[in-house]
């Protein structure tokens, strides 16, 4: 496979994740941001370990925006950061 061709195919399936996001974000109400990834959740829970400095953030019903993954939606992720992470809540969809 030559250089061209992967960046062809990494294109493609860029655009498809792209359009999977277009279309699962009305069924999420948060957005999450690390600096490695990018998630849609309905449910995010905080918890702070002052003695280390690190945050656990706990996600319930989640998509994951990597383009390697097999399954994007997710039961649960635990991100674990003493950086910041960027959470927003999304407005709600009409029905």
């Amino acid at each position: 496979m030559s250089s061209e061709d992967l960046e062809k195919y990494e294109a493609e399936i860029q655009l498809a994740l792209v359009k999977e996001y277009r279309d699962v974000m009305p069924m999420f109400s948060y957005v999450v941001e690390t600096e490695r990834r990018f998630y849609l959740a309905n449910k995010v829970e905080q918890e702070e370990d002052p003695e280390s400095g690190f945050v656990t953030y706990n996600l319930t019903d989640a998509w994951v925006w990597d383009m390697y993954r097999q399954s994007r939606f997710l039961t649960s992720v635990q991100i674990s950061s003493s950086r910041g992470i960027s959470i927003e809540e999304l407005p709600a969809s009409e029905v």
